[in-house]
């Protein structure tokens, strides 16, 4: 009974200047990766300063990139900048709980294609580009996060322009 209560009282509490979400499970496992060994990342990564860096940069790129700005709009990016962090911060070791939804439930319904993703880890590589991220460090995160394309991409292809009409 406790412990239901406390799930409960968890899933209650939002954030500040997040939009509330249905309840769900919280647990490491849903970052969708294992995390690296070692603190070896995390130094590559410049600690949580440079994680955060990162993150308000690729979302900020994303939001402007004309290819996948769609895919944003509507979407509650201080919760999207705080789960990444802590999505991140976890695979990198650094110490951080993720307290985000699976990939599949975050992403569900979003009909993010191949080419969306394409454009999301370029922005991703420019933004650890931008914090100085060695390149191999850069490399093995990419290898880490590639993996989740299956449970994000739900159709190959090209996405459609937003200002498109059906013929």
């Amino acid at each position: 009974m406790i412990a239901t209560l406390l799930f409960v009282a968890l899933q209650v509490a939002t954030p500040t200047g997040e939009e509330p979400v249905a309840p769900y499970v919280h647990a490491d496992a849903n970052a969708g990766a294992a995390p690296f060994a070692g603190d070896a990342m995390w130094r590559a990564f410049h600690g949580r300063a440079g994680v955060e860096r990162i993150v308000a940069d690729l979302v900020a790129r994303n939001v402007a990139d004309p290819r996948i700005t769609d895919i944003f709009k509507g979407q509650d990016l201080v919760r999207l900048r705080r789960t990444l962090t802590e999505q991140f911060c976890y695979i990198l070791n650094g110490g951080c709980g993720y307290s985000g939804r699976t990939m599949r439930a975050a992403h569900a319904d979003m009909g993010i294609q191949q080419a969306d993703m394409a454009a999301l880890v370029e922005n991703l590589q420019a933004a650890m580009g931008r914090e100085h991220v060695a390149f191999g460090a850069q490399n093995r995160l990419l290898a880490k996060l590639a993996p989740m394309h299956r449970e994000i991409v739900k159709v190959r292809g090209v996405r459609a322009p937003a200002t498109a009409t059906a013929p």
